[in-house]
């Protein structure tokens, strides 16, 4: 059997009360969304992810989604998909899964023998155990979903709030996600309830609407998982007794840069132009020191070098502005949950002096990084009149940063 996957995160995130969707929020090494999706690429190969996503999000979805390069290298483009979800959750899965039938089918996939996963993209804690069990019992059954045994005796109340029925709670079941079936039959189920326009809050409902499409295959209950929550509220990022919220990270990167000085060139460090007979020749303006922070920030996260961002044999980075290059890493880097903790730097040069120009310098890193000054120190260092720099015929600078999430 082939696998597919929808993830669902096309919702509004309106209880979470704040401007950034849910699935895009920090955590662990990556974001809730990237967390979402590490735990299937780890348990199963899939020929496909959906991604439901709100209008004009794909950008900030697929930032979130690579957040963690562990998804990067399990998950290549070409088996991505971000689909834009419907007006409710149940006509973003039918957009979800026609993509993924024309995508198969484009691939020479049969999806009637293909298995869909849908999972929520705000159930960040979900395990590949929960994830292997569902797909096995989908394999066998046709059908299947985890669930968990109500804790609470539950009762099923009338119109005005009396209980109705006494519920037996051995024979009730709080159902999760994944939750699987086979491609073909769940899309043509969809294609019916969206004619139909039933209230259907989960697939499983879908499903078992009409066993006409699904040769009355029922869905098989596994055994769930009191740490898979689904995100509804800020203080469920880090569930109390989980294990499983989230975690302080830290991380120190280290950038490094050298310039030949000569005539004839600008001599900027940190975006400020220093008065000087010689200045850096670069492919860029040659800021050697904005150069090692960039550095340090992307080698922090693991997201590259300058080198791969902006590589020196393209020639729309001819005499280039550091600061916008460093701002665009910055932002890369702050997409990825990043915060600065701070910045020292030292700045290796025989002359001219640096020290009257090391507030302004200060100030220019931080303004471009959004940062208070204090987060940043820049010193500088002559070499006493030794090798190159102390020959007055290059800048070395050297930038080590602390990131935290």
């Amino acid at each position: 059997m082939g696998l597919t996957l929808v993830i669902c995160a096309a919702g509004s995130s309106s209880r979470m009360g704040g401007t950034i969707k849910k699935e895009y929020l920090p955590l662990k090494s990556g974001t809730v969304l990237s967390c979402a999706a590490l735990s299937f690429l780890k348990t199963a190969v899939f020929d496909a992810v959906a991604i439901t996503i709100p209008q004009g999000h794909e950008k900030q979805a697929r930032d979130a989604l690579y957040a963690d390069p562990q998804v990067r290298s399990l998950l290549p483009e070409s088996r991505l998909l971000f689909v834009s979800g419907g007006s409710t959750r149940q006509k973003s899965v039918y957009n979800a899964i026609q993509a993924l039938c024309t995508h198969v089918e484009n691939q020479g996939i049969n999806p009637e023998d293909t298995i869909v996963l849908v999972h929520d993209g705000a159930r960040p804690y979900v395990s590949c155990k929960v994830i292997g069990d569902t797909i096995d019992a989908a394999g066998k059954f046709g059908a299947a979903v985890p669930g968990l045994t109500p804790v609470d005796t539950q009762k099923e109340l009338d119109g005005e709030g009396y209980i109705k029925t006494h519920l037996v709670r051995s024979h009730l079941a709080a159902v999760q996600t994944p939750q699987a079936f086979n491609l073909k039959k769940l899309l043509a189920c969809h294609q019916l309830a969206d004619a139909e326009h039933p209230d259907c809050t989960d697939d499983t409902e879908v499903w078992d609407l009409y066993p006409q499409v699904t040769g009355g295959q029922r869905v098989k209950v596994v055994d769930g998982s009191v740490e898979n929550i689904k995100i509804t509220y800020p203080g469920d990022i880090t569930p109390k007794g989980s294990g499983t919220g989230q975690e302080t990270m830290t991380r120190i990167g280290i950038g490094t840069d050298m310039h030949r000085l000569t005539e004839g060139r600008k001599l900027w460090l940190g975006g400020i132009e220093i008065p000087s007979e010689r200045g850096e020749l670069g492919h860029s303006d040659g800021d050697a020191l904005l150069h090692a922070i960039s550095d340090a920030l992307l080698g922090a996260s693991g997201l590259g070098d300058i080198g791969s961002y902006f590589p020196p044999e393209e020639p729309q980075w001819k005499d280039a502005d550091s600061k916008i290059l460093l701002k665009k890493i910055w932002d890369d880097v702050r997409n990825a949950g990043w915060k600065l903790n701070n910045l020292d730097c030292v700045v290796e040069m025989e002359k001219p002096k640096f020290l009257p120009w090391r507030q302004k310098v200060i100030q220019s890193i931080a303004s471009v990084l959004q940062v208070n000054e204090d987060q940043v120190f820049v010193k500088a260092k002559t070499n006493e009149k030794l090798d190159s720099v102390g020959q007055w015929n290059a800048v070395k600078t050297i930038c080590i940063c602390m990131l935290v999430k």
